[in-house]
């Protein structure tokens, strides 16, 4: 197998006496542990451990699915958080960028379109692109009873029955708890097409699951290579080595020693537009599972180079506080700068002949990595062939199994979000859901603190 990824480690290896290099190499014993319990429990398919197995998963059902959805002209995916953002990631990823604006054949499948946030403007927006009778709705919650997602969800739904009469069903897609939910009570009693997400996987990691690979399918991307990667991920990750030749293992040491030093913050760049959207997903897997008992470090997305312009000056000069991962991608595509300048103004920008933008890229990449670590920075950088399923599926299964190992080494479980219910909770009280209403008390009580500061201008 050739390689899925390189990781380099350089800048802050020393702070004050302490050695991060000693002090990793004290947690070999606990890492082999973690590593040991993740596999165990996901050979046992536990309560958030299933994405463990996920590269080895049937597609057959998915890819039938998928099959479906592609006759239509747009598929619209109804979802939030785990429901959408890797799906943003793997289209932001693979398809070419302004994918809904080309025609066939550079448009390999449906345009398509995510409905996200409850922003009455986006939702027109969507709306007003497309032709309902030529769309498929694919309507994503585990729980099959998150609030924006149902909004959505009621909204739509009356507007394609409205058009459509009784064949409204043949254009959703139910994507959902397998056995229980008010959208899987919906999927039977309306006979539309629904697949099921694996009970012990959760949102944040379900980019795996039909969740993400059946619109992925859709428009064209290669699902089967996606798992490829993460396999061949998975079968790299399971050797057992020295902490220093486990890629996982010394990432995992890494964000955890820099915590305990005090820098909370992980800082994610990677270099090109079609790795924006990753960098999204990670600061949800990252920040979700970690965030837990006093613990955790603040996800920090940034793009290169765009922000070497923006926040670099802040990553060399300000607080000590971050970890900084930086991603390359070895081989862009070309797209030449001239051979040779005609113009004698611009005669001094002659360094940049010959040269292509995606080698500009990559050397922007090098030199800020180079540049913080000469400023003292820590700082990883991992580089891989291409953008490509192959490499995509791989660079997720890579975070998800550090993030996890990173959880179970802060002793907290990665695979739960109890702060996320809190809120969750409010919203249910004040939109009037039953079985709520004593919430609304307490969200008049901590609002009013907030309301005691305001300033009208």
């Amino acid at each position: 197998m050739d390689e899925l990824l390189g990781m380099s480690i350089g800048g802050a290896i020393f702070s004050g006496n302490s050695s991060i290099e000693d002090e990793i190499d004290r947690l070999p014993i606990k890492i082999e542990e973690a590593d040991v319990h993740l596999r165990e429990k996901g050979r046992d398919d536990a309560d958030g451990y299933g994405w463990v197995n996920l590269p080895y998963q049937d597609l057959t059902k998915i890819i039938e699915t998928a099959d479906w959805l592609a006759r239509f002209d747009a598929i619209v995916q109804i979802g939030i958080g785990g429901s959408a953002l890797g799906n943003r990631m793997l289209v932001n990823a693979l398809l070419p960028p302004f994918y809904n604006e080309l025609e066939t054949p550079l448009r390999r499948g449906p345009r398509f379109y995510l409905l996200e946030n409850s922003e009455p403007a986006t939702a027109a927006a969507v709306l007003n692109r497309i032709d309902v009778s030529k769309t498929a709705f694919v309507v994503v919650s585990k729980s099959g009873s998150t609030t924006e997602t149902i909004a959505h969800f009621l909204w739509v739904w009356q507007i394609v029955r409205d058009k459509l009469g009784n064949k409204a069903q043949e254009h959703f897609l139910v994507i959902t708890d397998p056995k229980k939910g008010a959208l899987r009570k919906f999927a039977k009693a309306t006979g539309c097409r629904s697949l099921g997400i694996p009970e012990s996987v959760g949102g944040r990691y379900s980019v795996l699951t039909s969740v993400g690979l059946a619109t992925a399918a859709a428009v064209g991307i290669d699902i089967e290579k996606l798992l490829l990667g993460a396999r061949q991920m998975d079968q790299r990750l399971a050797m057992r080595q020295q902490i220093w030749e486990n890629p996982a293992w010394a990432l995992a040491a890494l964000n955890v020693i820099h915590a305990r030093l005090g820098r909370n913050m992980a800082v994610m760049m990677p270099y090109g537009d079609g790795l924006l959207a990753f960098a999204e997903w990670f600061a949800q897997l990252w920040g979700e599972s970690l965030g837990k008992n006093g613990f955790g470090t603040t996800p920090v997305r940034a793009l290169g180079a765009i922000d070497q312009h923006s926040q670099l000056q802040l990553y060399m000069e300000g607080p000590d506080d971050k970890l900084i991962t930086i991603i390359d991608v070895q081989n862009r595509p070309g797209f030449e700068l001239p051979r040779k300048i005609e113009d004698d103004v611009l005669r001094e920008f002659d360094f940049l002949c010959d040269k292509t933008l995606g080698d500009l890229l990559s050397i922007e990449a090098r030199s800020t990595a180079s540049a913080l670590i000469k400023a003292g920075k820590p700082v990883v950088y991992l580089k891989i062939p291409e953008i490509s399923e192959r490499y995509v599926g791989a660079l997720v299964f890579f975070y998800e199994y550090v993030t996890a190992l990173v959880g179970l080494l802060m002793d907290i479980n990665p695979f739960d979000q109890p702060g996320v219910e809190q809120g969750k909770r409010y919203i249910y009280s004040l939109m009037g859901r039953p079985g709520y209403q004593e919430y609304e008390s307490e969200v008049e009580k901590y609002f009013g603190i907030c309301s005691k500061f305001e300033i009208i201008v």
